[in-house]
């Protein structure tokens, strides 16, 4: 294994001393107040990655203009005196453990929403250019006087940050928020002098910039994040990005924080949030352009959360510091355990998207598919049992491991059955897929939580309700999964039918033409894999849309793929007998028949759950649960939280 030697140097931001080179960036949690103070929710996740061995953490989205300025619907405040204990507070239960901590002062501008941020406020920008992924409002734009009031703002919001004892300023230049859309020719369309040329346009953030600075005095770190390219027409570029770095810096910036994007780059959101098939390092090439223009450090985010390819990034001098921000989400321990060698007990990111930016969408706190313990660190703190129990948990998959490994943590003797020759479930399958690759690593995350706990793994072996009685547990996890909705159609056993599952691993191989039924994620990813392998895939959908069950982020992503892929997707249809040369479909809008060819037919109609062993057990077992998928059948999410919550009970 490479060495990590450059990830744990330290490294200055002006006066500011880290202890190495990962830091957590800005990102939304709404772990606060619904009146934006910090909360002991919030502090104990800060808490949690400072014990962890992060050296710098910023406060996402840190409100200087409540409420027409604030992202989403409780974002921390920094506007008032009165929020300035609450930030102290935070600030010294993370100093406690030797991690440095900045609030990030922001305002959404016209990205956000007079229903779900502005609370009836109408928004305000630069120019009257609405956002149409946050609901196309028309903005109203700021008159000259507004202008300085809120530079003003910006810098009572520096002044509050100092006040309260963290260690530096984080302004928000990036994502399309407001400073953004001053400096950016697509959304600053102004004649006066805060806009028109380079000069006009930046005029608001080196204006910021020159009163923070004041405000804080010299030593006070200032940083800025930039996005790397916007990715829209006439939106800024990384040549652009490259001129502003260097006027920030002979502005007096101490650091630049590089990622991309905006909201309405397309795919929408996903260059902000990077899903599952985006390339690792995604932003690295933008940092690197920008470290060539500057001398102070650049920060870099953007799927980096892999500490030898963080390591690499620095070594080859691209950038100075690793902002990772979902791999934390995921395991706060990154830091720790990559200086301790023990990569192979990272729990990795999915970068899917699921329940961090997923959750956003749905105005909930975020969550983690793989960490339950997000948010809620203290409530989640895995304790030794009262008494030691003799436990059977039933079932490999990615539920069945996560309860092993809490409960033999917590001092039981633990049995795990599995079926199978081999560990991982529904995880197998989906991993598969080269741009699902983050699956299979958290996979062999949990097989070796198994191994190196010396849980007795009992493979091979279908565990029947004789067999595990014959164990005299007290406890039963069943944790049996689910198996495949095979419809009742004509034709369904047909030699050229197969399921996903099968298909993915190899048990049988999809033909040149390949019809698949069922437009859920398993269908949609599915005909992204045999599209990449050159083949013609045909998505069938009884309803209005394909991939309708995954979050918004990862969707667009998703579809953008499939569009370019050549899939074709025949909604509103459903398939009313499998032949021999394809299918029989209706459409369920014009009632209108057709016959479309294929090679093979693959059925990715969801599944149903395996629970025929509960009811046998209750009877003579004291304790018996039921988690994930043979519950309810879902999302990584579902099996592994279940489990979380259920071994930490017993």
């Amino acid at each position: 294994m490479a060495k990590l030697e450059k990830l744990f140097e330290p490294i200055k931001i002006n006066k500011m001393e880290l202890k190495n080179r990962i830091i957590m960036p800005a990102l939304n949690t709404k772990f606060g107040t619904e009146f934006g103070a910090v909360s002991d929710r919030l502090i104990d996740y800060f808490v949690e990655r400072a014990k962890g061995g992060v050296s710098l953490m910023i406060i996402e989205n840190t409100c200087i203009d409540w409420p027409v300025g604030k992202a989403g619907t409780n974002p921390i405040r920094a506007d008032e005196w009165k929020f300035v204990d609450g930030l102290h507070e935070l600030a010294e239960a993370v100093h406690r453990y030797g991690a440095k901590i900045a609030s990030q002062i922001q305002h959404t501008g016209r990205q956000g929403s007079s229903l779900t941020s502005a609370e009836g406020q109408q928004l305000v920008a630069p120019s009257a250019i609405p956002c149409l992924p946050t609901g196309a409002e028309m903005p109203r734009e700021l008159t000259i006087e507004e202008i300085e009031v809120l530079i003003g703002k910006f810098v009572f919001g520096a002044t509050i940050t100092r006040t309260a004892g963290l260690d530096a300023i984080e302004i928000q230049g990036a994502h399309g928020y407001l400073i953004t859309q001053f400096m950016s020719p697509y959304t600053n369309k102004r004649t006066d002098e805060y806009g028109g040329d380079f000069e006009g346009r930046m005029k608001f953030p080196l204006r910021i910039i020159e009163g923070v600075r004041l405000a804080v005095g010299p030593d006070f770190p200032i940083i800025v994040r930039l996005s790397g390219d916007e990715f829209v027409e006439g939106g800024l570029t990384i040549e652009d990005t490259k001129q502003i770095a260097q006027r920030l810096e002979a502005a007096g910036v101490d650091a630049l924080s590089i990622s991309a994007g905006i909201y309405e780059s397309p795919p929408w959101y996903t260059k902000i949030f990077p899903s599952i098939g985006m390339p690792m390092g995604c932003n690295v090439p933008f940092a690197a352009a920008v470290k060539k223009v500057v001398n102070i450090p650049v920060i870099v985010a953007g799927k980096l959360g892999n500490p030898l390819l963080a390591e690499e990034v620095i070594r080859e001098g691209k950038a100075d510091l690793i902002a990772m921000g979902r791999p934390l989400f995921a395991d706060p321990e990154i830091p720790k355990k990559a200086a301790e060698g023990r990569l192979d007990e990272i729990r990795p990111c999915l970068y899917c998207n699921e329940s961090c930016a997923g959750n956003m969408s749905n105005m909930w706190r975020v969550s983690c598919q793989v960490n339950p313990a997000l948010g809620r660190e203290r409530e989640y703190e895995i304790k030794p049992a009262a008494k030691a129990k003799r436990v059977v948990v039933v079932g490999g998959g990615p539920g069945g491991m996560e309860a092993a490994r809490i409960a033999a943590l917590r001092g039981h003797d633990v049995t795990l059955y599995e079926k199978k020759s081999d560990l991982g479930g529904q995880l197998v399958p989906a991993s598969v897929p080269e741009f699902k690759q983050p699956i299979k690593h958290y996979m062999e995350y949990l097989k070796n939580q198994v191994k190196k706990l010396g849980i007795k793994t009992e493979l091979g072996k279908e565990a029947t309700a004789a067999a595990i009685k014959g164990e005299k547990p007290d406890v039963v996890i069943l944790a049996t999964g689910a198996t495949d909705v095979i419809p009742d159609i004509p034709g369904v056993r047909g030699e050229n039918v197969a399921t996903a599952c099968e298909i993915l691993l190899g048990k049988k191989r999809a033909g040149d033409k390949t019809i698949i039924v069922g437009g859920g994620e398993i269908g949609a990813e599915l005909a992204w894999f045999l599209a990449e392998q050159g083949k013609k895939a045909t998505v069938i959908e009884m309803t209005y849309g394909v991939a309708n069950d995954m979050n918004m982020f990862s969707r667009f992503f998703l579809t953008d793929e499939l569009a370019e892929l050549g899939v074709e997707i025949l909604l509103f249809t459903t398939v009313e007998e499998i032949t021999a040369s394809g299918v029989t479909a209706v459409d369920t809008m014009s009632g209108e028949r057709k016959s479309i060819e294929a090679d093979t037919v693959v059925l990715a109609m969801g599944f149903k759950c395996n629970d025929g062993l509960a009811e046998q057990l209750k009877v003579e077992i004291p304790e018996v649960y039921s988690i994930g998928d043979c519950v309810e059948p879902g999302k990584i999410r579902g099996a592994v939280h279940s489990a979380a919550w259920t071994a930490r009970q017993i």
